[in-house]
């Protein structure tokens, strides 16, 4: 069942005046991520809905009232995300290493049971051969710049693949274990192996996501 939202409101800026700047808003995407409201001045009319370094943002003029948000924002997230399956997923991957290990660290936590915390998670342009990889002895991960672009449940199985290594080096049925509770693992194997494929980089597929450095 839908959620409801509120009627249009006939005229926005009639209510409680929003905070200027960013807000966490009760709303969140379908997968239950929060969405960040944020209101300028400079910005007079009109609505914009983007990821921002994989946060969902909602930029609204300054004049829209609290009350305004409980129709416009969720009306924006929906095509936000709308948007975004019809590009296959793609929101905007982290472009900073800050932001790769936070995401790392919630995938930890989500679906590891934070069992897992790298002391280093960074993009690197040396990767040719592999998706990603992982040195257990220094906690410290690794990912391939080519997976920048690709779809975010991609990257966040390549993390999560990176990351079951700090606690299981090899492949056991231990390692794949702890991974099935992730919710996009077959499909993100396949989208690997496709990409690998088509791109002749050299890159074994899913498999390649495997590499462990022992140092």
């Amino acid at each position: 069942m839908a959620a409801r939202t509120a009627s249009r409101p006939k005229t926005i800026g009639r209510g409680t005046p929003g905070p200027l700047g960013d807000s966490v808003s009760a709303h969140k995407l379908s997968n239950g991520e929060q969405v960040v409201v944020r209101r300028t001045a400079r910005r007079k009319t009109g609505l914009s809905a983007f990821f921002e370094s994989g946060q969902a943002v909602i930029a609204v003029p300054a004049r829209l009232s609290v009350e305004d948000e409980s129709y416009w924002v969720p009306l924006m997230v929906a095509r936000l995300e709308q948007g975004a399956e019809q590009r296959g997923g793609r929101r905007g991957i982290p472009a900073s290493n800050d932001v790769l290990m936070q995401r790392a660290l919630m995938l930890s936590k989500t679906f590891l049971g934070s069992r897992a915390i790298p002391v280093s998670v960074r993009w690197v342009t040396n990767q040719n051969s592999r998706w990603g990889s992982a040195t257990p002895a220094r906690k410290s991960i690794r990912i391939s710049h080519h997976v920048e672009g690709m779809p975010d449940w991609v990257l966040d199985y390549v993390l999560l693949h990176e990351l079951s290594h700090l606690i299981h080096a090899d492949h056991s049925p231990a390692f794949w274990a702890q991974m099935d509770g992730y919710p996009h693992l077959e499909r993100a194997k396949a989208f690997l192996d496709g990409a690998s494929f088509a791109a002749a980089r050299n890159i074994s597929g899913a498999n390649g996501v495997e590499d462990i450095d022992q140092a």
